[in-house]
């Protein structure tokens, strides 16, 4: 049996798939990972996800640069949630350029934006506004 057959893959292939900072343990983003996305992550030691609004896989940074250089793989005890412990290349997880995508806060029943835009999304996005 291979690990990958240990992973418990949902309906449409697919696992959720945590970035962690390896060094200060803040969430950075949620994604999704198939099979062939998992496996290039291990292979490459780069962060490689599949993107449902696209319909293929995407590596981490292909647009922006700010790609993400894995140091652990994990699997949590169901094995249907992967963590990756990772290095942020450039500080920045999220498309809106900040730190990570959980950037907003319930507020007396309300969303707030807590934490800054590093980089404007102009400036990291060079082709028509492609984000990863």
């Amino acid at each position: 049996m291979s690990w990958l057959d240990e992973v418990m893959w949902d309906e449409r292939g697919l696992v959720p798939a945590i970035a962690q900072d390896a060094a200060t343990g803040r969430v950075l983003m949620v994604a999704w990972m198939d099979r062939d996305a998992l496996r290039r992550t291990v292979e490459t030691g780069e962060a490689v996800y599949w993107s449902r609004s696209r319909g293929r896989l995407w590596k981490k940074g292909e647009e922006s640069g700010h790609v993400q250089r894995v140091r652990e793989v994990r699997l949590d005890c169901d094995g249907d949630v992967v963590l990756l412990a990772i290095e942020q290349v450039g500080g920045i997880a999220c498309h809106t350029g900040r730190e990570r995508c959980f950037y907003r806060k319930l507020v007396d029943g309300r969303w707030e934006v807590v934490e800054p835009v590093l980089k404007r999304p102009e400036e990291i996005y060079h082709r028509g506004g492609q984000r990863d």
